[in-house]
């Protein structure tokens, strides 16, 4: 018996170890470590990025010769404060596209979790058989850098002083900036209740609005109250418009009998720097079939814009805002430097789109 007992506790423990080894994905890291096939070497990659085994990650690609180590990280971890700096690689999709003996291309979806909310970015790779195994031909950007320069700024700036606590007692600050909901639209969509439209600063010094919404029902009774959170530019200068939508989930319109909306101002510091300009502009279907307004986003001051955000209106023949998207920018905008940018909307919306508005705000990481 006293030697039954350790062989059974060493069965124990082994099944134990196996079970663990299973459900943390041993098996599945045991079958990527071959590489045998594109997609294999596709999920090898992104699971060593993921678990942040960078050298291992690097050393797995193909034109790593043409690559600098730490520009291959930066793609992943984020570089000047980006959105990118303040995410982790959730998860990732990988399929193959189309595959020779030799070379295929295989589409990567990769899953971030910003600060921000989810973030989603699609990479279409080359893979390349080396021997017997594939490996990974990561795209190298060759846009030219620009040499150092001198950017004169002479954009307006506007700031604040406040009353201290050794003023006269009674003494007034500043009263809060003239603002007005300019248009509002609430439509159906197939979970929610949308309420849509543009908001004005019609005063002479700039202010951080927010947008709010209360649902009534037939007696005047509140359903629901949501604000615009970020799908709003919220600093806006003296009469500069920005559009703002509100979702509420699982509301229908036939139930609600009026909406009561508010626009908050405070006055804030700001300034007209940095300018952002938007070009080629359009709508298009992307390459997952998704209709998007797309263009690119080029900084045209001397700082760089750590994390930027795309705010569109989309208006139909009549004028009418019907649609309100909006989406982060992963990467930093450096000075002078085209970034892409796209931000989805409802094919359903995007037929009936005759015009279109895009705003940049952008925010910056504080320590």
């Amino acid at each position: 018996m006293k030697r039954v007992l350790p062989l059974v506790l060493a069965a124990i423990t082994v099944v134990l170890i196996v079970m663990a080894w299973f459900e943390s994905g041993g098996v599945e890291r045991h079958v990527l470590r071959s590489a045998a096939t594109p997609e294999q070497a596709t999920r090898l990659m992104l699971s060593q990025i993921q678990t942040h085994n960078f050298d291992a990650a690097y050393a797995r690609l193909a034109n790593r010769n043409d690559l600098d180590k730490n520009t291959f990280i930066h793609e992943f971890t984020g570089s000047y404060g980006s959105l990118l700096t303040i995410s982790a690689l959730e998860g990732f999709d990988v399929g193959v596209l189309h595959a020779s003996d030799q070379e295929a291309t295989v589409r990567a979806r990769l899953h971030y979790a910003t600060g921000v909310g989810p973030l989603d970015d699609t990479r279409d790779l080359t893979v390349q058989r080396t021997g017997d195994t594939w490996k990974v031909v990561w795209p190298v950007d060759t846009t030219a850098k620009l040499p150092p320069q001198v950017i004169p700024v002479n954009y307006l700036r506007w700031d604040v002083i406040s009353r201290g606590s050794g003023d006269d007692w009674g003494a007034q600050n500043v009263d809060s900036p003239q603002v007005r909901i300019v248009s509002m639209n609430a439509i159906q969509r197939p979970d929610s209740v949308v309420v849509l439209g543009e908001v004005v600063n019609e005063d002479s010094v700039p202010a951080y609005v927010n947008v709010g919404a209360t649902l009534l029902g037939p007696n005047d009774e509140e359903l629901a109250q949501e604000s615009s959170f970020d799908k709003i530019a919220h600093t806006l200068l003296p009469r500069q418009v920005s559009p703002y939508r509100i979702d509420f989930p699982n509301m229908r319109l036939e139930k609600i009998k009026n909406v009561r909306m508010e626009a908050k101002a405070l006055l804030i510091a700001a300034s007209a720097d940095p300018v952002i300009a938007i070009d080629q502009q359009k709508l298009e279907t992307d390459r997952l079939g998704r209709k998007v307004l797309s263009g690119k986003l080029t900084n045209q001051s001397g700082q760089i814009v750590s994390i930027p955000h795309v705010i569109a209106a989309y208006y139909d023949s009549n004028g009418k805002v019907i649609w309100v998207s909006d989406g982060y920018v992963a990467q930093a905008l450096l000075p002078q430097m085209p970034v892409p940018f796209a931000v989805d909307l409802p094919p359903d919306v995007a037929k009936n789109v005759q015009t279109y508005r895009v705003i940049v705000n952008h925010f910056e990481l504080t320590t």
